[in-house]
């Protein structure tokens, strides 16, 4: 699966057993959510390789309590989309801590192909995050990215904020990377809304006008144009 072309359909499996189960556990399921926004951030702990320091760790969830915190799954090491990605977060790595947003990086090799992957592959000298290494499967598992027939997470990328509660996520194939500057600026966006209760439009960026819900949410509602132009939203 690892950064190739052609995307497969995943197969829908269906056990027997699950045909006899009872109507309460159907409606459990039916009840349960695909995505991790508005969850708490799963339990976790791993063993980990920091690149700043060259040596191995173990990390948690408990590491980002209280913390903007971006846990960003990758399919493999040793691949090809996969550490543009992760030299893209790398060279930004100043604007996330001027943020004190805390990365993880993680896929599910061991920390040593990580340490290895770091030391071989050009693109990633001078790395200094810490890449989780989740050997288990199961951390991919719980944040609902586990490919369970191919034993590799998608590309799952999720925003927690210091509440540990997701407040945004990207998930997608593995072909195609993802744009650490539009990451960035959903960042900026949601640290805005969270300190002032206003509403970020599209596009928003630091120094552009937000939307007063919370004061004029009667006036707003459906005039939203009357507070916001198409043209300042696209400029």
């Amino acid at each position: 699966m690892a950064c190739v072309n052609g995307i497969k359909p995943l197969k829908k499996k269906v056990k027997k057993e699950n045909l006899d189960i009872n109507t309460e556990n159907k409606e459990e399921k039916k009840n349960m959510s695909a995505t991790m926004v508005r969850q708490e951030m799963p339990e976790f702990e791993m063993e980990a390789y920091d690149a700043k320091t060259g040596h191995y760790k173990t990390v948690s969830s408990a590491d980002y309590k209280d913390k903007w915190t971006v846990v960003c799954f990758y399919p493999a090491d040793f691949t090809f989309v996969c550490p543009t990605e992760i030299a893209a977060m790398n060279a930004h790595y100043d604007e996330f801590e001027k943020l004190g947003v805390e990365l993880l990086p993680v896929s599910v090799d061991s920390k040593f192909s990580h340490k290895r992957f770091v030391e071989t592959e050009p693109i990633l000298k001078g790395l200094k995050l810490t890449i989780g290494a989740d050997t288990t499967k199961e951390v991919a598992r719980a944040f609902g990215v586990l490919i369970e027939e191919e034993g590799v997470a998608l590309r799952g990328r999720f925003l927690f904020n210091p509440d540990g509660v997701c407040v945004a996520q990207e998930v997608q194939a593995d072909s195609v990377g993802r744009n650490v500057n539009e990451f960035l600026r959903q960042i900026q966006a949601w640290q805005h809304a969270s300190k002032t209760g206003e509403v970020c439009p599209a596009g928003w960026r630091p120094g552009k006008k937000t939307l007063p819900v919370q004061e004029k949410v009667e006036e707003m509602t459906g005039k939203v144009g009357d507070f916001i132009t198409l043209d300042e939203i696209l400029s």
